[in-house]
C-alpha cells in the first residue's frame, strides 16, 4: 500500500463527511512525517455509526470484503483487486465515552494528527500507538516502528523493543 493511494482513500472519505483514523504501520509513519518502511495494506478505525456509508464509499473505489475466516463484524480486510487492502477495525463509544462495541480503542487514543504525503490525516495519539505496537511479542518492524517513536516522542522503549 503506497502513501497516493493511502492519501486518495482518506481524502475521497474525507470528501464524503466520512471520518476515519489511521492506525497500524501507517500510523506510526503519519505520527512521524515520513515513511519509514513499505507497508502491505492500510488500517483504518471507523465509528460503528459511519461503517455503511464507509463501506459503500469503499465500494465505489472498488473495494469488497475479502472473506477469509478470520473476519468478524468489527474486523474485516477490504481489498481492491489490484494489490491493496485495507484492515478495517470498527469501534463504538455510549455517550460516556464507554467502548461498548468492537475494537477496544481506549477513549482519547484516536485524538493523533500527523502527515502522509504532505497530507494531514487523523490517526491514534502516539502514546496510544507505543502502547498498542508494545501490547504483543515484537517483530523487528515493530522494534524499528517502537525506537522511532521514542526518539521522536521522548518514550521510554521497552527492553523487549530495543
Amino acid at each position: 500500500m503506497d502513501a497516493e493511494t493511502v492519501c486518495r482513500i482518506y481524502e475521497h472519505l474525507a470528501e464524503r463527511g466520512v471520518k476515519v483514523w489511521i492506525d497500524g504501520g501507517w500510523c506510526v509513519d503519519a505520527l512521524l512525517g515520513r515513511q519509514t518502511r513499505d507497508h502491505p495494506d492500510l488500517d483504518l478505525a471507523v465509528d460503528r455509526r459511519d461503517e455503511e456509508d464507509f463501506a459503500g464509499h469503499m465500494r465505489g473505489l472498488g473495494y469488497v470484503k475479502r472473506r477469509d475466516g478470520d473476519d468478524t463484524a468489527w474486523n474485516y480486510v477490504l481489498t481492491d483487486g489490484r494489490g491493496h487492502s485495507v484492515d478495517v477495525h470498527v469501534f463504538e463509544y455510549d455517550e460516556a465515552g464507554n467502548h461498548v462495541y468492537g475494537i477496544a480503542y481506549p477513549y482519547g487514543s484516536l485524538t493523533g494528527q500527523g502527515m502522509i504525503n504532505g497530507h494531514v490525516v487523523d490517526c491514534v495519539a502516539p502514546e496510544w500507538m507505543l502502547a498498542f505496537k508494545t501490547a504483543y511479542p515484537p517483530q523487528e518492524k515493530d522494534r524499528r516502528d517502537v525506537r522511532a517513536l521514542g526518539e521522536t516522542f521522548g518514550f521510554e522503549i521497552p527492553p523487549a523493543h530495543q
